[in-house]
């Protein structure tokens, strides 16, 4: 049989399979059908629940390219198995940017031609010969097969080419056919993210065929059969409010994920012909390549595509959480950038966001010159877009990777291992006393419905869901409840700086201006008149992404905080305006007519940038956006009246002083620089350029960013004060009592982030901070990090110096433990670019220094997600809190993301705060670990629930009796869910303890209190078992012969005395009640309370159930209620056992409290 090595499909993504190809096999199905018959369908629901063995069962292996079936396993952690049809249809070729050589229609089918069709196309048609493609779909996406590399791949779209800019420009601006819209749309479906919403018949099926239910289902069965209907009954209705209350919430779900996606999802949009002509078309017809026109008064984007002309302004929030407008403009073309000098990149959604417009995101308005349409390539569609991805990762979520449901399960098995011992100890006790065969198949069952409690899962949900009810009561909405559990394990915080450490909204503490190379004193104010025509306020006048939206400026917090200290006005121009600008981009800013010196200002205008004329303003030609990566943004801007354009930057100073002519720069540039990153301010560079009178309009709209950006000339600093929020000192103090790691990840300047992280207290003043500065291999070196300490500047320590070695070696000392007390006094800090290198080439070193790694700087949103996995792979729980703009992937990758965003609920974070600051972090780590104890609690009552009754039903079957219907009845409902659900209740503990709650369920405190309570609960029931025989007293049972007295024989006679299952007898009387007080017992002494959650006193539904429940039960045991003792089927005993068995109990829990504390 021939088989082949496992094919990987995903290769390196986060959703990376591997898959083998299966054949369906006659006379395995045969041999399966046979199974499913004897088995009474049990097989089939076993191969439904697992696809692999379902998939070797019917299959036989056989090469991918022939497959009939696929099976495919996750290779991530969780190892997932899943099962897929290979399907094949009919297509005129097998590559979908191809042109076709004859018309299709959209169902890969050949049309049939009209009666006045011509010849030429009815040859065509004849001459048609379709290709076979093969295709399985999993997880809402298609893979094709593909001859090239033997294996089945997804086609997203453009992307797929690895097209260049210039290609995006050349080659596919012109638009599609609609013969090659037709014939793309075979491969990449409609455009459109199907969130099918199923109907209750497919859910209830579903849920139904969940083995938990089925197992319910079985007990329900054997309970009956047994004639035990009323505990039957109260399961039965238990399973269906259950059932009912899951299929109300899923389809609750699915309905609010339909009404998201399909909000706007379907609209009419103007696609561009290659023909040039423009047709309206729905957006479900899109497909990739087609080049559709963005309407002036803005869309909701139906796909992803990239801008080729024109500017858009976007509301991302929808993908960010974060609703400050964002500037798209066009791609660069470099086959048409002055010179060439720019380099012609493949184009990346994620490399060109600032181009791409993505599917859900709004587009409130466009920008566009005289003549030319806002047209964009469309690059992805459906379920390959930046929404649909988003939409599928809901939809198909990865499991809770968490140490306590993997314990859970082992537990369960271990479990079902005492049920087969009991099981076994039935059928052979039976057989020995001549039982008949079916009441030993029903009790021998019997026993393992005991062992494993139906009820396990309920009881588990119960403290994440009241955590979940308090975290909502304080501002903390959770969309993965899930992950409360693993908050409480969280022993490290990521936190953003700006607007999450730090106040939102930075203010203007003054600019430093450079007039001959040398810094000016700094000053308070920009808005000034003698100021008014300086190079240095027109940069802050113009470059920024701001936009009027509804007659208000709306933009980034800094961009806006900086124009507004200039004091100039921001106007749309309007066409006959725009007119005076050669028809650039229509947004003008001028000072007011106040600031405006009077006309005969002396000759000496050195800050002037041209004649004073009657109008003074300056039209903003092109944008180059602010970018992650690069760290700055720049514009061409046009002075009215002047023939030659200007460019200005603003960036990190670093960058900025890079980018300009060394001898405009200050020789003290770094000093100054540094004396205010160490104060803690954020200091941002601006620069200038006259452009050469050459650049028309025209060709600025192609030059390239590099091109602008180079030979600028410095003109100074401008000084942003950015006060830390007043919670951000106490909430860290807290953590770092709580033994709780916290780290900076910011993009900002190293010693700004490193001055803050001082201030707030996340480094005390007496540690040392070690700068880690790592330089990538450069003319034939290899990588190498310079060391330095943060108080003494870089070139006062040689790469090779004592210093540098002197760290080193401690740094490697403390990952071997031998010297963790003295590291305790560092912190190290890097640069993202310096992350990076030590990333690809000095792996070995990132785990150590991640381990005392306080401050990263300049950090990409891509690099936050790098450190979160780099954290998460040295064992911490790693939480992250950030605004949600740019911490996107760090929040969803972190074990716990906290959005800081204004949105109630944000899809980039499962946690998502309303009080804009860190005080809901405590908050939620106390939760998450008050949740954590009641899920142990819960556990370790259910498991004792389950061991007891255990122990009970194995007694009474030694002398053939069992406990009754009502009594099961009153112990199941009465007692363990009364319990269960008002135990959980316990608030969290008032304050962040530095002692951290076990992990998982198999840890030693944790089952040596389990195996303890078991042993004093198990001893103790058998001594009350076996005591009750020994009393003088005791003899069989019957209602003529009760061990009270003879009084009440005449209340008896009219009873039928015929007891077919044993149930009356002095021992299941004794067990019953000894075993209900157990039930309490464990129940209190497993509620624990500090140093995780309030004491249980504090729990009033918990504190007055467990009175009720113990007064109710001393009652009926030491006072004989005649009509409480026929519903609960226990019989009259002296009062001299009953006090015993008082003893017995109050022995039990004194031991058990002992035991506990011990």
């Amino acid at each position: 049989m021939e088989t082949e090595a496992l094919k990987v499909v995903n290769r390196g993504e986060e959703d990376e399979m591997d898959m083998s190809g299966y054949r369906l096999c006659r006379w395995k199905l045969a041999i399966v059908g046979v199974g499913v018959v004897l088995t009474g369908g049990f097989l089939l629901l076993l191969l439904y629940w697992m696809p692999e063995w379902c998939v070797k069962a019917t299959c036989t292996r056989t090469p991918i390219r022939e497959a009939e079936v696929v099976l495919l396993r996750s290779t991530d952690e969780f190892k997932r198995w899943f099962r897929a049809k290979v399907r094949v249809m009919l297509a005129p070729g097998k590559n979908p940017f191809d042109c076709p050589d004859s018309r299709i229609v959209a169902n890969g089918h050949t049309p049939h031609p009209a009666e006045n069709q011509t010849e030429d196309c009815e040859r065509k048609h004849s001459e048609y010969q379709p290709v076979q493609i093969r295709y399985f779909t999993l997880h809402s996406t298609k893979y094709y097969w593909n001859d090239m590399i033997q294996n089945f791949e997804v086609l997203k779209g453009l992307e797929d080419l690895g097209v260049k800019c210039s290609s995006v420009h050349d080659d596919h601006s012109k638009g599609l056919t609609e013969d090659e819209q037709d014939y793309r749309r075979l491969f990449f479906g409609e455009n459109e993210i199907a969130v099918k919403v199923p109907s209750v018949f497919k859910l209830l099926i579903k849920e139904v065929l969940n083995p938990f239910y089925i197992f319910q289902l079985f007990s329900i069965i054997l309970w009956s059969a047994d004639e035990y209907y009323y505990y039957a009954l109260a399961i039965v209705i238990m399973s269906v409010i259950s059932i009912f209350t899951s299929l109300y919430t899923i389809k609750k779900q699915y309905v609010m994920l339909h009404d998201m996606v399909a909000t706007h999802s379907i609209v009419r949009v103007s696609v561009c012909r290659a023909n040039d002509v423009i047709e309206e078309a729905m957006s479900t017809e899109l497909v990739p390549g087609d080049v559709m026109v963005i309407p002036a008064n803005g869309t909701i984007m139906p796909c992803d595509a990239v801008l080729v002309s024109g500017t858009c302004i976007v509301n991302e929030s929808m993908l960010t959480g974060e609703s400050v407008p964002v500037t798209k403009t066009n791609l660069p073309n470099p086959s048409r950038s002055a010179k060439g000098t720019e380099e012609d990149e493949l184009y990346s959604s994620e490399l060109h966001k600032r181009h791409t417009l993505f599917c859900g995101t709004n587009v409130i308005q466009t920008r566009f010159y005289s003549g030319e349409l806002v047209k964009a390539v469309v690059v992805t569609t459906g379920f390959s877009t930046s929404k649909g991805r988003l939409v599928r990762s809901i939809l198909y979520p990865k499991p809770t990777d968490f140490k306590l449901y993997h314990d859970a399960y082992l537990f369960m098995l271990c479990l079902v291992a005492v049920a087969g011992i009991g099981f076994i100890y039935t059928v052979v006790n039976s057989i020995m006393n001549k039982v008949p065969v079916p009441t030993i198949i029903i009790e021998s069952l019997d026993i393992i419905t005991i062992t494993v409690p139906p009820a396990l899962p309920a009881a588990m949900t119960a403290g994440i869901v009241y955590a979940q009810r308090r975290l909502k009561r304080i501002g903390i909405f959770c969309i993965s409840p899930q992950r409360i559990n693993i908050c409480g394990q969280l022993n490290l915080v990521c936190f953003d700086k700006t607007g999450t450490l730090t106040e939102d909204g930075l203010d203007l503490w003054g600019i430093q201006r450079v007039e001959n190379s040398s810094f000016l004193l700094s000053e308070t104010h920009a808005c000034k008149e003698d100021l008014v025509k300086s190079q240095f306020v027109a940069c802050m006048a113009t470059c920024h992404s701001l936009t009027k939206i509804e007659g208000k400026l709306s933009g980034d917090p800094l961009d806006l905080k900086m124009f507004e200290a200039t004091g100039w006005i921001l106007e749309e121009a309007t066409e006959e305006e725009t007119a005076l600008h050669n028809r650039i981009m229509p947004t003008v800013v001028k000072p007011p007519k106040q600031l405006l010196p009077e006309a005969e200002a002396s000759a000496d205008q050195d800050m002037e940038l041209c004649k004073i004329l009657p109008s003074y303003e300056m039209g903003i030609v092109r944008q180059f956006p602010f970018s992650s990566a690069l760290q700055r943004m720049s514009v061409v801007t046009r002075l009215l009246g002047e023939k030659r354009m200007d460019a200005y930057l603003k960036g990190a100073p670093e960058v900025v002083a890079s980018l300009c002519k060394q001898e405009t720069v200050p020789h003290n540039f770094s000093e100054v620089l540094e004396g205010y990153t160490k104060q803690g301010f954020r200091v941002i560079a601006v620069a200038h350029r006259k452009l050469e009178s050459k650049l028309s309009w025209h060709k600025v709209q192609n030059v390239s960013r590099d091109t602008i950006e180079s030979n600028m000339q410095f003109l100074g600093l401008i000084i942003m004060q950015n006060k830390l929020k007043a919670e951000t000192p106490g909430v860290l103090a807290d953590l770092r009592r709580a033994s709780i790691r916290t780290v900076m990840v910011t993009g900002d300047n190293m010693l700004t982030a490193i001055s803050v992280a001082r201030d707030c207290g996340m480094i005390p003043p007496q540690d040392r901070i070690i700068i880690a500065d790592a330089l990538p291999p450069k003319d034939g070196q290899t990588a190498m990090i310079n060391w330095h300490y943060a108080d003494n500047p870089p070139e006062h320590v040689s790469a090779t110096g004592s210093n540098p070695e002197e760290v080193q070696i401690r740094l490697e000392e403390e990952s071997s433990g031998a010297a963790l007390h003295s590291m305790e006094h560092y912190h190290f800090a890097m640069s993202g670019k310096s992350f990076a290198v030590i990333a690809e080439h000095f792996q070995d070193l990132l785990q150590k220094l991640v381990l005392h790694g306080t401050v990263f700087a300049r950090m990409a949103p891509d690099q936050k997600t790098q450190l979160v996995e780099a954290l998460q792979s040295v064992d911490y729980y790693v939480g992250m809190c950030g605004d949600g703009a740019n911490d996107c992937g760090a929040l969803k990758r972190a074990h716990s993301g906290i959005s800081l965003s204004e949105l109630e609920a944000s899809v980039a974070s499962p946690f998502t705060s309303r009080t804009p600051n860190i005080s809901c972090v405590p908050s939620l780590i106390r939760e998450g670990r008050a949740a954590l104890i009641t899920s142990f609690c819960v556990f370790k009552f259910m498991a004792l629930y389950s061991i007891i009754q255990y122990v009970s039903v194995t007694l009474l079957y030694s002398i053939l009796s069992n406990l009754g219907d009502f009594q099961f009845l009153f112990i199941d409902i009465a007692i363990i869910l009364v319990i269960v659900f008002t135990m959980s209740l316990n608030p969290a503990w008032k304050e962040l303890v530095s002692e951290r709650p076990p992990s998982g369920l198999i840890s030693g405190p944790l089952l040596f209190s389990v195996l303890m309570q078991i042993l004093v609960c198990l001893g103790f029931q058998t001594l009350a078992f076996l005591w009750v025989k020994h009393q003088p007293w005791y003899h069989k049972w019957t209602p003529s012969s009760d061990a009270c007295s003879l009084s009440n024989y005449s209340h008896h006679q009219n009873e039928t005395n015929h007891d077919e299952h044993n149930i009356k007898n002095y021992e299941n009387t004794t067990v019953f009640f000894i075993s209900s007080f157990q039930y309490l017992i464990v129940a209190i002494v497993f509620s624990k309370g500090k140093p995780f959650r309030q004491p249980s006193y504090k729990n009033l539904p918990f504190l007055i159930s467990s009175f009720a429940l113990y007064a109710f039960i001393l009652f009926i045991m030491l006072y004989r209620v005649d009509a409480i003792d026929q519903f609960l089927e226990i019989v009259c005993v002296p009062y001299q056992w009953r006090y015993t068995m008082l003893l017995i109990i109050v022995v039990n829990a004194v031991v058990s409290v002992l035991t506990e504390s011990f």
